[in-house]
């Protein structure tokens, strides 16, 4: 039966995640070096190589970064002195000052800093914040109007303003004085504001570079307050409205970043902050450590911060899981730093909340959630975040499956040539868009634009990239057919007129083909080491809090396991699945629970797959395990191999369970098929990234079979083996 076809088996919804793997070169000797030098184990040593440390005086800034001398910010920012001057000069006289802020995060969490602050020291001081949906991102004339009209003397702008020349322009016109404060790229031509401050307008070595908008407004802040020798109760507020805005906007935490995020990280759990507090006790967020620690699981920050840093964790997601073996509990743990929050915490409980607000709702209930002193105001505006936020989860979930579906029947043919996605409907809330857009990048591995309608002659979008890929970049190639529009290399945001999508369209995959080749379509995934189930533990977790904390250009370490076994899957929640895997290792198995987050689309996983994950900690009932959160799955190499390239001659015989087998690859149809037969003529067949395999006799009373039972799972393994051999001797 072995050379006659099988019968088609049944396909999969989607095969496995599209992703190309990068494993980081190891350097074991040379970690062992790092390692004896810092008193590190190996491991954690080639994680800081990974990192870019080369020499132990690097290992130990990074690792104790309250070492690192940092110069005076006025050494860095040219307009520092100047704008302290002005601030001085407005405070002193009652001048009335007015932030611009901005709808995000960042933008409101500066916002806030600089108003408590200004006030603290005295100033008159109020804020405005554009509309998202009906005026976008940015400082714009009617705001400068207004202010005007108030009797406003000085404007402040926090993350925004370095691209706005002419409302900075009318606002000179008018007799204002106006401070930009910003972290955005820097355009062709700098608005004419009376002082600058963004870290991109200072040297790339600077440990202040990588500050997003509420890293300027704390560095100004604190500037002013030295100046006017008003510190005390000052620097620890704004510290936590720094941390805050740094994680939630998915700054890089390196350089001053890393250093202040960690006292801070430190100061939130008993911030004097009402709306610090309120938050807390709304995200269900506990700090690390006390024994009982909570019921929650933890889920992290890495670099596909655009799904985590917009997504709620489902409480039951991780909770169910319970240790299966010994090697991943630890029963009433203590963890290092027992009052630290994680960068988790803010970026998948506390941020989304705030960024709801901004995406869907009134920016003035973020302003007043972090300025009030008043618990009872906190707790109240901390709900109106909790209800908002799950409003717009189901609202990103519905436009999502709007997009995929519009891709998948228009575009998705087309992207290998193309190599970016523009996708623009009616009807689409704008505030949402742009994480749509990010799980977009996901799913298909290519930029994302992503746009809807404001009118029928305006479009008003989102976008988000890949590595190789320069949002701001590619938007200024095409800023004659733009009207607003900034960013970053990571992402942006821009209108246009409707008559001119046609041609963006074009002109954006001309772009993309000049800096894309085919293989970068796929989604990069960076990886730290191979480590073994056996060796995932308390011990190695406890190790790892040396590179804490975690984020952008710091991310958590990933690990993969080869040709590990899915014992147990289910769906949980909305789309995750929930699993247990296992490795054999010297005749012990050994076992560990898993969630892969949104995976739906990919159940159920092959029975045999390599795995890349992060190490999660999973706190139920006074116990702590280990678990893995899984961010990639493949096929094992030997299987990938034998499938693209089957061995010649492509058969062979072994024995299993002291039984003789037959087993070879065929093809059935455009793919090779696994076959293996016993000596009773039955035959097992099965096809790459299928679960269901085909047992019979004859095409006509074959049945479907799930390979991933251990008893199909083995005699599988089995034949590989034998093949394998078969391909070393040819």
């Amino acid at each position: 039966m072995l050379d006659r076809p099988v019968p088609e088996l049944s396909k999969p919804r989607r095969r496995l995640p599209n992703q190309r793997w990068q494993i980081y070169p190891q350097k074991p000797e040379f970690a062992q070096n790092l390692a004896a030098l810092t008193n590190l184990s190996p491991i954690v040593s080639q994680l800081l190589i990974n990192r870019g440390m080369e020499t132990p005086e690097q290992a130990q800034a990074f690792l104790d970064p309250e070492s690192l001398v940092l110069p005076s910010p006025l050494e860095d920012f040219p307009d520092l002195a100047i704008s302290l001057e002005l601030l001085q000069n407005a405070i002193a006289s009652q001048t009335k000052i007015a932030i611009c802020g901005d709808y995000d995060a960042d933008g409101m969490t500066s916002t806030a800093l600089l108003l408590r602050s200004l006030r603290t020291l005295g100033a008159q001081v109020d804020y405005a914040i554009p509309s998202r949906m009906h005026e976008g991102y940015g400082i714009n004339k009617r705001i400068v109007e207004e202010f005007h009209s108030e009797g406003v003397g000085l404007i402040l702008t926090v993350d925004n303003g370095i691209s706005a020349f002419e409302p900075v322009a009318r606002a000179r016109e008018l007799g204002l004085v106006v401070i930009i404060t910003d972290h955005h790229d820097i355009p062709q031509k700098l608005p004419p504001a009376n002082a600058i401050l963004n870290p991109k307008l200072i040297a790339e070595s600077s440990p202040y570079r990588g500050v997003a908008g509420v890293g300027v407004a704390y560095i100004l802040a604190v500037s002013l307050a030295q100046q006017l020798g008003e510190t005390k109760g000052l620097i620890k507020p704004m510290l936590a409205l720094f941390t805050l805005g740094t994680i939630a906007d998915l700054a890089p935490l390196t350089g001053v970043n890393r250093r202040w995020v960690k006292r801070g990280l430190q100061h939130l759990p008993k911030s004097n902050l009402a709306g610090i507090q309120a938050l807390i006790q709304v995200g269900g967020v506990q700090a690390r450590g006390d024994e009982g620690a909570g019921e929650q699981g933890s889920r992290g920050a890495g670099e596909q911060g655009s799904r985590g840093a917009e997504e709620k964790i489902p409480n039951t997601s991780l909770r169910e899981a319970t240790p299966t073996t010994s090697l991943s509990t630890s029963p009433k743990s203590k963890i290092q730093n027992p009052k630290s929050l994680k960068p988790e915490d803010i970026g998948f409980r506390l941020g989304p909340r705030i960024n709801a607000i901004g995406r869907i709702g009134n920016p003035q209930t973020v302003i007043e959630l972090l300025t009030t002193d008043d618990m009872g105001v906190a707790l109240e505006r901390a709900m109106q975040c909790e209800q908002i936020n799950a409003s717009r989860q189901e609202m990103c979930q519905q436009i999502e499956q709007e997009a995929i579906a519009y891709v998948e029947a228009e575009f998705v043919t087309s992207l290998q040539k193309d190599r970016v996605l523009i996708v623009v409907q009616p009807n689409w809330h704008h505030g949402v868009i742009g994480i749509v857009a990010s799980r977009l990048v996901e799913r298909y591995g290519v930029p994302v634009f992503i746009g809807t309608y404001e009118d029928e002659r305006h479009i008003r979008g989102s976008a988000r990239s890949i590595p190789e890929f320069h949002v701001f970049e590619a938007l200024e190639y095409c800023h004659d057919l733009l009207g607003k529009f900034g960013g970053h290399k990571a992402a942006g945001g821009f209108s246009l007129p409707a008559e001119n999508l046609q041609v963006l369209r074009s002109r954006l995959i001309e772009f993309a083909n000049q800096c894309l080749e085919p293989q970068h379509l796929k989604p990069l995934l960076k990886i730290d080491a191979e480590v073994n189930l056996d060796h995932i533990n308390q011990q190695l977790y406890q190790q790892l809090n040396a590179l804490h904390p975690c984020g952008m250009d710091n991310p958590d370490p990933v690990f993969w396991t080869p040709s590990v076994q899915v014992v147990e899957q289910k769906i949980v929640g909305k789309g995750h699945i929930k699993l247990t895997i296992a490795q054999t290792i010297d005749n012990q198995e050994y076992r560990i629970k898993a969630i892969a987050w949104r995976w739906g689309d990919y159940f159920r996983l092959p029975p045999r797959v390599d795995v890349a994950y992060k190490l999660r900690e999973n706190y139920f009932n006074g116990n702590t395990t280990i678990e893995l959160e899984l961010i990639g799955v493949r096929l094992p190499i030997q299987l990938q191999q034998f499938f693209v390239s089957p061995p010649t001659p492509s058969s062979t015989t072994f024995e299993y369970n002291q039984r003789q087998y037959t087993c070879g690859f065929y093809k059935n149809g455009i793919e090779a098929e696994l076959r293996i037969k016993n000596s009773e003529g039955k035959v097992l067949a099965m096809q790459p990234g299928h679960i269901i395999g085909l047992l019979g006799t004859n095409r006509q009373n074959a049945k479907e079979v799930d390979i991933s039972r251990p008893q199909y799972d083995c005699i599988i393994q089995a034949a590989l083996q034998a093949l394998s051999v078969l391909s070393a001797e040819l």
